[in-house]
């Protein structure tokens, strides 16, 4: 199986995702910072690219998605912005964990970082676990204590599970932040790779390699790539796993 990460920064790019995915063939694409209307999708899709639209270009039939926080837009409707996770395969279990804040469906950006913080976890019908999660975010890739109280939550989520574990996501902090060490149980594929940054310098100039891809001992990776497509402020990360014990 391929799988990609991606944080797609509210479509803002338009064209690009869709071009990228038509180019390249994933089996999961777990997405942070993707965007929805279901009540004008047409009118969202005229300024940003949709997770309709990703979905369609990447022709992954099933879907589980969850909203962080949703925004008022073409006379007051909602479009959602939150985490999704494609498959190729069916999900038979759709999970959600709130870890921060709470969800409100017409955001105020100036006040602040007390939004939602969803992660999630979908079990596929093939075995594989797959963990989606947007980090707490803060200025300092390193975190503070709230980035591990956060983080311990997906940590304690991840060792409930008896099978081959994939997670992915834009942790928001670099491999050597006190949260990550929550996670030391998995192997992190971003350092391990010696990724400098996952960062394309458009919105934050620096290097920060915040995207990680982080894998149990019931699975085995190859072929760990950074893409350098220009699809997001965020560069992409894909890597073929195998399922090499499928636990109870």
């Amino acid at each position: 199986m391929k799988i990609l990460q991606m944080n797609v920064w509210t479509g803002r790019i338009k064209g690009a995702i869709e071009r990228f995915l038509r180019e390249n063939d994933f089996d999961i694409i777990c997405m942070q910072e993707a965007v929805w209307c279901d009540e004008k999708p047409a009118e969202l899709e005229y300024f940003a690219t949709s997770v309709r639209q990703i979905q369609a270009a990447s022709g992954l039939k099933y879907c589980a998605k969850v909203s962080n926080w949703g925004v008022k837009v073409f006379g007051g409707v909602t479009m959602e912005q939150g985490n999704v996770v494609l498959s190729r395969y069916p999900i038979v279990r759709d999970e959600t964990k709130l870890l921060h804040g709470e969800y409100v469906d017409s955001m105020v950006f100036e006040q602040g970082n007390d939004h939602a913080y969803f992660a999630q976890k979908v079990r596929l019908e093939n075995g594989l676990t797959v963990v989606n999660y947007h980090g707490y975010w803060l200025p300092n890739p390193i975190g503070d204590q709230e980035t591990v109280r956060c983080m311990q939550q997906v940590a304690d989520w991840i060792r409930e599970e008896n099978s081959p574990v994939v997670m992915c996501g834009d942790l928001n902090v670099t491999a050597e932040s006190p949260a990550m060490h929550t996670l030391d149980f998995l192997t992190d594929l971003t350092p391990r790779n010696h990724v400098r940054t996952t960062l394309q310098n458009l919105k934050f100039v620096k290097d920060v390699a915040c995207d990680h891809i982080l894998i149990n001992d019931q699975v085995s990776a190859q072929n760990f790539t950074v893409h350098d497509e220009l699809v997001s402020d965020h560069k992409t990360l894909s890597v073929e796993i195998e399922i090499i014990s499928r636990g109870a």
